[in-house]
């Protein structure tokens, strides 16, 4: 009985030596998991945050992030949205090429126009619209080289179609906006990437000595990215500046003299790279930097004209104006009689101080946005680099 006795008070020892180490083990496997748990919480909720808030700016993704599944199509090289799809589907530019309805695609075009002529008109001067287009189509530029594209600020459109090349042109209308307000909005640079030159001209230009293809060739020898027709003057309308003012006996001419004063440098606006906003003309790689200048709020485009250098090196070379194929500026009032009246002050004053007080703008903007670069690179702004406009 001692012996049976003794041995079961060793049984229990073991036993009871047993419950202890178990429990303790317990007791730091719980805290070790308890400790853990709180870090591991917070890592998985940071982690699900993170990709959370970058679902919203997938131009920050990277293939890793964004694509668990290596079946799922992920090209970051693709354009900004269109990362999701094939390379080969991608189609980033566009054109102003009617088609048809029916048949293959392939055989819409018999020929494709290599240049663009957008006007913004209204419809009281079609008739000198008419004598425009129609002088061109005798010679055979506007029908066949030529895509035409009418921004009606008036709202009226169908009224043309008593003339037969309105019917083969694009029409798009909004009330009393500018050509800049119709630019920004539809001849972005992947749209009309298909054209060669973008003539963006008023309505009111008489053409009776220009011949667009002659003026093209003119453009391409003497090698201008940025250009327009010389200016006659007719009917005592004012010719604001010399160096849109047509040279005789020239072809092209690139500078001029102008008031004293007036340049601060010989190769700078007025007296050199320099043209009006009135009948511009641009090499399709010129209007892809000029778009993006324009801005979105400031529809008359004053002071445009004095900042298109910066678009092109050297400027005073490949801005110019082209004196063999002159056109003349009529000066009849259009968008400019649209202002409301108001305190007493013609319609047409009210627009011109919104036209003066865009240009100031707009040269504060151009100024301020130089310095800001500068002073990101930590560069002294060269103080003369901004022309001052007259």
């Amino acid at each position: 009985m001692k012996n049976f006795g003794h041995c079961s008070n060793g049984k229990r020892q073991n036993e009871t030596m047993k419950l202890v180490v178990a429990v303790s083990i317990g007791v730091i496997f719980g805290l070790f998991i308890g400790f853990s748990f709180p870090a591991l919480y917070l890592n998985k909720v940071n982690v699900t945050a993170s990709l959370i808030n970058n679902v919203d700016d997938s131009s920050s993704l990277t293939e890793d992030q964004t694509v668990m599944d290596p079946t799922k199509i992920w090209v970051p090289s693709n354009p900004r949205g269109a990362e999701r799809l094939p390379p080969d589907i991608i189609v980033p530019e566009s054109d102003l090429y009617l088609r048809r309805l029916w048949g293959e695609p392939s055989e819409d075009l018999t020929t494709k126009p290599k240049y663009l002529l957008t006007l913004t008109v209204g419809y009281k001067q079609k008739d000198s619209l008419d004598a425009v287009v129609k002088k061109n189509t005798i010679l055979e530029q506007f029908s066949d080289n030529f895509t035409i594209l009418l921004f009606h600020y008036d709202g009226q459109t169908t009224e043309w179609d008593e003339f037969e090349w309105s019917k083969r042109a694009i029409h798009v209308s909004a009330h009393k906006q500018t050509k800049w307000w119709y630019a920004k909005r539809f001849l972005h640079p992947d749209i009309v990437a298909s054209y060669e030159y973008i003539f963006i001209w008023d309505e009111d230009l008489g053409v009776e000595h220009f011949d667009a293809e002659e003026y093209i060739k003119l453009v391409k020898k003497h090698g201008l990215e940025i250009s327009q027709p010389g200016l006659e003057r007719k009917n005592g309308v004012w010719l604001t500046w010399e160096m849109t003012r047509r040279k005789a006996n020239s072809e092209v001419h690139k500078e001029t003299n102008e008031k004293q004063g007036w340049c601060s440098d010989p190769h700078l606006p007025p007296c050199a790279a320099f043209v009006e906003i009135m009948a511009p003309v641009f090499s399709r790689d010129a209007w892809r930097c000029v778009w993006h200048m324009i801005q979105n709020d400031l529809v008359h485009g004053w002071g445009l004209d004095f900042a298109l250098r910066r678009c092109i090196e050297p400027a005073h070379d490949k801005i110019g104006v082209v004196d063999a194929q002159p056109v003349v500026h009529q000066g009849i009032p259009s968008l400019g009689n649209e202002g409301p009246e108001k305190g007493g002050k013609y319609k047409s004053r009210l627009v011109k101080q919104r036209c003066r007080s865009e240009w100031q703008t707009f040269q504060d903007r151009v100024a301020n946005a130089e310095k800001a670069y500068y002073k990101a690179k930590g560069i002294q702004f060269p103080i003369n680099f901004t022309s001052s406009a007259h």
